[in-house]
């Protein structure tokens, strides 16, 4: 699948939604959109995506079904509804959310029960890399599928096939375990610095191009300096990413020490109700245990 001639079914326009299926459309796709809201298509309207009013008429007769949902459940609720409806046998059910492991095998086996094809491809890179087509895209599934969905994943970002299904969920949370240890790395140095009156956005400035410097330092980092919490990865979604994280690595008996102590945290800032706050609010979790606040 190659061609610009594949029409694209797109479920779910969020945040991260609504740019990637813009960023399809843009490469000259045909593609049809649904979402619970329907008010969150109309933005969609003036790149040419067919803004659709139920699910059937979004999955009739597409090549290509991709789902950027919330969780789990979402994913799962949509697909048991797909596959009672009227669609193109041996399409490419492609799922983008960030979701277990263990709910991508399930994924694998209801799609191969339907004569469905399954890519799992969940993305790093935030509404602005949605927004810029730069996502990273971690895909697991047949060799076969992904480079017949290839071409589309393309006009989002790099897509790499990592392995067989499921393997783009377990490279997700892999992902999600240095974005998790880097962003709390990163609040202990801003916080260091500042409780010794070296400037934190001189240390950021510093250190750039060495071994220390990362796009987590520049971007995370001077928010935490700017004490800037507006959410663009929420705490929320990493305290889901990091228990997902801890029950992959307990289904398969390994240890991640590290990521144990980054999950209690998230979990302490989402108890706190800081869980709509950015990701990099570990910054404020930091200051909590030294007894100093914002």
């Amino acid at each position: 699948m190659s061609n610009k001639n594949l029409t694209i079914s797109f479920l779910g326009i969020g945040l991260m939604g609504l740019p990637m299926c813009t960023n399809i459309a843009k490469a000259g796709f045909a593609v049809k959109a649904f979402n619970r809201n329907i008010e969150k298509l109309n933005a969609l309207k003036e790149f040419g995506v067919n803004t659709c009013n139920t699910l059937q008429e979004a999955v009739s007769e597409t090549d290509i079904i991709i789902t950027m949902l919330s969780d789990d459940e979402a994913v799962l609720d949509v697909l048991n509804q797909i596959i009672k409806l009227d669609y193109k046998k041996n399409s490419i059910f492609i799922d983008m959310s960030s979701i277990k492991f263990s709910t991508a095998k399930k994924i694998h086996d209801i799609t191969k029960q339907n004569n469905l094809r399954y890519v799992d491809a969940p993305v790093s890179g935030g509404p602005e890399g949605a927004k810029s087509a730069s996502l990273a895209i971690m895909a697991g599934g047949e060799q076969l599928d992904f480079d017949d969905c290839h071409d589309v994943l393309k006009t989002m970002g790099n897509p790499t096939l990592v392995g067989p299904s499921g393997s783009g969920q377990v490279a997700k949370l892999c992902n999600q375990i240095i974005v998790g240890v880097t962003i709390g790395a990163v609040a202990e140095a801003i916080i260091l610095c500042e409780a010794t009156g070296a400037d934190p956005t001189k240390f950021i400035q510093a250190v750039a191009g060495g071994f220390a410097d990362s796009k987590i330092l520049q971007n995370h980092g001077n928010r935490m300096v700017a004490k800037d919490f507006a959410p663009r990865g929420k705490t929320h979604t990493h305290l889901k990413d990091m228990n997902n994280i801890i029950e992959c690595a307990k289904d398969y008996q390994t240890e991640l020490p590290i990521s144990n102590l980054i999950q209690k945290m998230y979990q302490s800032l989402v108890n706190a109700g800081l869980g709509d706050n950015d990701h990099s609010s570990l910054y404020k979790e930091i200051l909590k245990l030294n007894k100093r606040g914002i």
